[in-house]
């Protein structure tokens, strides 16, 4: 229980006694060698009792940074200031899951110099999520060990640590692109990189798009068309409402919320550094489950900080089927999932029916962890991957994709496939 008053310490406490006690017996018994042995102690509580402190410290405490990346350190910084007459200063942090500190145990200590003493503790965050740190208690103690005060409880910070994106490259233009400015190859023709076809001269041409060798052989001016580029339209849905295997943390296994966090992370990073829009949606229990489609550097860390949040479990009022998601027409839709919900495959199914290009990226982890020792668990879950496979078959019969995360390269073969169906010619009634 914290006290906001010095107390004596036990030490001083039993020198006091001690000297006292045996004072009396020397003189009671005559024994003037007792006197020798109390006047250690007897000057041990003397100089205690004189040199008590009479105020109250302040205790501070503060996160170096309060957001960090899966991995990366900060420092929890506690200040106790106005302990004058105060000799050193205790801090003894508690220690959360995912959180590790050096030293391991969380408690470090300092000297206290002209009434103030800082104290640092190395703190590192490994696994992506939002949660409270720097809750502990402070202890101080005066000179000689004479008087102590606490423990004194320090506030608990909010520290959120960003998923580290995985590994991930994708080369395949978007089949749908639909903006304005960007990287992907449209099919119309305007001002581009990407070779259209060589046609006669029309007013309004560059002249540095002139194909001399063909106007030449022709004798009639050619020049080199392009095709425009535009940026497209991703929607990242993220399945938070199974979580399946044990997490390691960013060292360790990966369960499969991790695989599709770190996953949807890196497929958004990717996008929104080559320019285009990007929007997420979330589907579980998370409280913030939608982030509208933007492009930009400041709207990645938004992501990251939505995916961040994310809390596994299903919504137990949620109607699946009446679920809305902001995604233009165009747009391609990435759904990161391990397929092990109704509630994913009605979201899927309910996306490619509204004739949008959907992906679903498998996460489940090749290495996922089950318990082994339980025989009825091991049963359920050979069962539970039964019922998985035909799901996988439903979401694949209407024609949705469905690939394994692998990192780089995982989108493009199948982007190219949607970008190949998407140039096809349709039939139309007349």
């Amino acid at each position: 229980m914290a006290t906001e008053s010095w107390r004596p310490t036990t030490t001083l406490v039993r020198a006091a006694l001690a000297s006292v006690a045996l004072a009396l017996v020397s003189v009671v018994t005559g024994r003037p060698d007792l006197l020798v042995l109390a006047a250690p102690l007897l000057v041990h509580a003397v100089c205690s009792v004189a040199r008590r402190p009479g105020a109250v410290p302040e205790v501070r405490s503060r996160l170096a940074h309060e957001t960090v990346r899966e991995g990366e350190g900060t420092t929890l910084d506690v200040a106790v200031d106005g302990g004058v007459g105060a000799e050193y200063a205790v801090l003894a942090v508690t220690l959360r899951r995912w959180l590790a500190a050096r030293p391991a145990s969380g408690v470090v200590s300092g000297s206290v110099v002209d009434g103030r003493a800082d104290l640092s503790l190395p703190v590192a965050s490994l696994r992506w999520g939002h949660r409270g740190m720097g809750d502990g208690l402070v202890a101080v103690r005066s000179a000689w060990s004479g008087y102590e005060l606490g423990p004194i409880p320090t506030t608990t910070q909010p520290l959120t640590t960003l998923p580290v994106p995985g590994r991930f490259d994708s080369r395949a233009a978007s089949p749908h692109p639909i903006g304005l400015v960007g990287t992907h190859p449209a099919r119309r023709p305007g001002e581009g990189n990407e070779f259209g076809s060589i046609r006669p001269f029309q007013p309004g041409d560059r002249l540095r798009r002139v194909q001399w060798r063909v106007s030449l052989r022709t004798g009639a001016l050619h020049v080199t068309s392009t095709v425009a580029e535009e940026d497209a339209s991703v929607l990242l849905v993220v399945d938070s409402g199974v979580e399946v295997g044990v997490s390691g943390g960013v060292h360790g296994h990966a369960s499969t919320l991790d695989v599709a966090v770190r996953a949807a992370g890196a497929v958004a990073e990717h996008y929104l550094v080559r320019g285009d829009r990007v929007g997420l949606r979330l589907l579980g229990s998370t409280h913030r489950n939608a982030v509208p489609a933007a492009a930009g550097r400041r709207h990645l860390r938004r992501v990251l900080e939505t995916l961040a949040h994310v809390v596994p479990g299903e919504h137990p009022d949620v109607d699946p089927s009446r679920l809305r998601f902001q995604a233009p027409a165009g747009s391609v839709v990435v759904v990161f999932s391990a397929m092990l919900s109704q509630t994913a495959v009605v979201a899927t199914t309910t996306l490619a029916a509204r004739g949008l290009d959907v992906v679903v990226v498998d996460t489940l982890p090749a290495d996922v962890q089950v318990s082994e020792d339980d025989r009825r668990r091991e049963l359920a879950w050979r069962m539970r991957l039964l019922e998985r496979e035909e799901l996988l078959e439903r979401v694949q019969r209407v024609g949705i994709p469905v690939v394994a995360w692998r990192g780089p390269g995982t989108l493009d073969e199948v982007l190219r496939r949607l970008g190949r169906r998407a140039a096809m010619p349709t039939l139309a009634r007349r």
